[in-house]
This record gives C-alpha cells, sequence and structure tokens, in this order.
C-alpha cells in the first residue's frame, strides 16, 4: 500500500505556459491569489470561458476569471484560502496521469510535463524534456532510492536528485525493457522493479548502474507466467512477493516461481454486468496504440480495450494482504488468496472502468473511474462528483495526503478536495 462548495484558487498550467488566476466567488470578484515569479504586475482578472475541449462544469460552479500569462512560464507563486473545501489546477488540454506527495511538495505529472508544487510556500516549477526527463508525457512519479523517480511515455525511466540537483536517465541501452515506464517499485529485498510495455524489469540489489543486474521478464521467457508483456502496475505482497497488473491478467512472483490469474478463474465482472456500460475510457496512458508492433497473442490479450476485465489498470494491497484490482470494464476485483470478488456498478461503483486505486491513511479504498470517484469502506461505495469539486468526472490519477485531503487528476487538471465529502 502506497500513501503517500466555494473554490478559492486556480493555477492554469498550459503546454508552455503556468499562469495564476482566481475563482470569482458568489458573482464577486475575489482578489487576485497569486502573481508569476518575475513578470510585471497582472493586470485585473477578466471573466474567461471554459474552452470548448474542456469538461464541463456544473451549473452551480461559480464563473471562473484567469489573469493575462506571465513573461517566465516556468515558475512562480499562487496563494490558495486553505480554508476553500477544493481549490483546482488547471493544464490545458492536457492530461494528469500521475500524482505524488513527497512531504509538503506535490508531484504532478501530465502529458506535458512535471509540475513541482510546494503546498507551504505555493511555489510552482515546471519540468519537461528540455531540463528533466527525456519526454513530456509523465506516466509515472514517486520515490526511489531517495530520489523522484519518474516513467515517461517513450523517454524510459529518470531520477531526479533534488540536492545536486541533477538528472539521471535509464533507458533500454542501460538494460530497460522498454521506453514506455508505468510504475515502479523499490521491493524490502531492495530489488527494483519496473513496468514497461515490453515486460517486467528486475535490477537486483537496485543497482541502476550495473548493466548485468538487470533482468527482464516477458512472456515468451516466463512460459506464459506473465500473462501479457505489457505491466502496468506492480506492488509487493506481505510474503514479499510481487504482484504484477497487465493488459492480460494479474500474475505473481515469488521465489523464483509466477502464477497468474485472468478472468476465467474469476477475476474481473461476467460479460451480463459488464454489458451495462459500454463507453471506453479515455486514458492516453494505456493507449492500444501506443506498442502497435507489440504481439497481441499473449494469453488474456484481448485487444477491444473498452470491456477487458484482463486488462488490470490499477492494483493496490491493503493492510490485511488482500489483493485489488481495477479493470478496464470488469470493474474492482478483491482476492484473498483463494477466491475472487468482484464489484461493479450494480455494487454502486459510478463505472466498471477503473483507471486508479489509492489507500488512504483511515484504510478506505479510493477508486477512480471514467465516471468520477468512490470511497470503498466497510462494503459500501460512496461517489464524489464535480458537484464535490472534481474538476472531471473521468479520473486518471488520486492520492491521498497525510492531513486527510484528496489530489485528483484527470483531463485539464487536478482537484484539490481538503475536506472530502463523504461520511
Amino acid at each position: 500500500m502506497r500513501r503517500n462548495a466555494k473554490v478559492a484558487g486556480l493555477l492554469v498550467i498550459a503546454a508552455g505556459a503556468i499562469v495564476a488566476g482566481a475563482y470569482v466567488l458568489d458573482g464577486k470578484e475575489d482578489k487576485r491569489v497569486g502573481d508569476v515569479a518575475s513578470t510585471p504586475k497582472a493586470a485585473p482578472v477578466r471573466q474567461a470561458a471554459i474552452p470548448a475541449s474542456h469538461p464541463a462544469l456544473p451549473p452551480s460552479h461559480p464563473p471562473v476569471a484567469v489573469a493575462p500569462p506571465g513573461a517566465d512560464a516556468r515558475a512562480g507563486r499562487v496563494q490558495v484560502d486553505p480554508a476553500r473545501p477544493y481549490t483546482h489546477f488547471r493544464v490545458g488540454n492536457n492530461s494528469v496521469i500521475a500524482i505524488y506527495g513527497d512531504g509538503n511538495v506535490m508531484w504532478l505529472g501530465t502529458s506535458a510535463g512535471i509540475v513541482r508544487f510546494d503546498t507551504v510556500t505555493r511555489e510552482f516549477r515546471k519540468y519537461d524534456a528540455h531540463d528533466g526527463p527525456r519526454a513530456n508525457g509523465i506516466l509515472y512519479l514517486g520515490k526511489l532510492q531517495g530520489k523522484i523517480s519518474v516513467g515517461t511515455h517513450g523517454g524510459g525511466l529518470s531520477l531526479f536528485d533534488q540536492d545536486a540537483p541533477k538528472w539521471e536517465h535509464y533507458g533500454i541501452a542501460e538494460g530497460l525493457g522498454d521506453a514506455f515506464v508505468y510504475d515502479v517499485l523499490e521491493a524490502s529485498s531492495k530489488d527494483v522493479w519496473i513496468a514497461t510495455g515490453s515486460g517486467v524489469n528486475r535490477v537486483r540489489g537496485g543497482a541502476l548502474d550495473e548493466r548485468a543486474n538487470w533482468d527482464l521478464y516477458t512472456v515468451a521467457n516466463t512460459g506464459g507466467g506473465l500473462p501479457n508483456d505489457r505491466v502496468y502496475r506492480l506492488a509487493e505482497g506481505k510474503d514479499g512477493s510481487i504482484w504484477l497488473a497487465t493488459r492480460g491478467g494479474l500474475a505473481n512472483f515469488q521465489n523464483g516461481r509466477w502464477k497468474n490469474w485472468i478472468h476465467a478463474a474469476g477475476l474481473g465482472a461476467s460479460y451480463k454486468e459488464r454489458s451495462r456500460e459500454s463507453t471506453p475510457m479515455s486514458d492516453p496512458s494505456h493507449s492500444p496504440s501506443q506498442h502497435a508492433g507489440q504481439a497481441q497473442g499473449a494469453r488474456g490479450g484481448d485487444a477491444k480495450a473498452d470491456s477487458n476485465p484482463n486488462h488490470i489498470a490499477a492494483l493496490e494491497i491493503g493492510e490485511d494482504g488482500k489483493i485489488w484490482a481495477g479493470s478496464r470494464g470488469g470493474g474492482l476485483a478483491r482476492f484473498d488468496g483463494n477466491t475472487w470478488k468482484n464489484y461493479t456498478v450494480a455494487e454502486g461503483l459510478p463505472s466498471n472502468q477503473v483507471s486508479t486505486l489509492n489507500f488512504d491513511r483511515n484504510g478506505r479504498l479510493w477508486v477512480g473511474t471514467k465516471n468520477g470517484l468512490a470511497v470503498f469502506k466497510d462494503e459500501k461505495f460512496e461517489v464524489v462528483t464535480m458537484a464535490h469539486g472534481l474538476l472531471a468526472e473521468n479520473v486518471l490519477s488520486v492520492t491521498t495526503t497525510e492531513d486527510g485531503a484528496l489530489w485528483v487528476g484527470g483531463f485539464g487538471g487536478v482537484a484539490h478536495i481538503q475536506r472530502p465529502p463523504i461520511n
């Protein structure tokens, strides 16, 4: 398990620009909440329409005002009223696919680079292929060996040493199975596991700079033990075994032996339950065309991503050791080591298309779907939608912080919900 009704602030982060702005509250213009660093004094905020490509806001949502862009588009400061229930951070026509909380600092992974945001000083800084990772599309954010770790869409794995400061990069030449990195796990054994689009790497002892320590497991060299080469998520079980979410089912690795489970073994809801919902979830990090040349003959490798219960997009392990897997069409599945229990819209899940999972400090499981965010506790779901503060219904990433707040990413940006509206 990894943790790491008025709106007060707005941060707009476009593909090459970061500007600060403010919401208009109760029909009256609020004070401007921030200036971009090293810019002339901004003009008064003006009423601005949401672009047509942006998800529609609910009718009850306050109107939005945006300050003019500043000259320094890569860093600045924004002031946000902590007394307000939620704040939106916009990233233009991009998606926020990864979020990582490191103390007071939030790292936001977008399809146009990374934004580092200090929740205390309110300072932000953008990193992209010009001065950071080797690709702008960010699929994963976390921490590895004391450094910020970044999995990218086509640029491999990057590590950022904030003290130096210095970036280190690992690609196919260093041993990486693929330039698409979806997840990274530092196991209790000190081995480092890296989920890629062409198998999973294990770096024995975490010796990233020792090429001989890099292993790559694929469908072919595991005899089908790894059910699909597209590996999306990783987690370590209570017994030290490694769990892997793939496009073709769930796998487990322990003491050199592989096991796997697919829909036929109970993973994911039945077709009848899945047929209630057929609209595919749009997630660029799981695009079928991403590895167009990759063979689709692997076990469980149904190419129809809109309703494939074998396509595991999210994975978490609870304090009780139970495995939770979210699939693209099969809903939410729980595995106790012997039997599966599946949850769908029939049980209150907002959608059978699950993209992300996260346990909070109270042991509640947050489930991001294409139709909103749900929290699961005591066999019940409560749903959070745009009416409660989400920026978009299609949730692509979620994390919870020690203060109990939610950070929820999707198309257009991130919602910081300081007081989640749940019982």
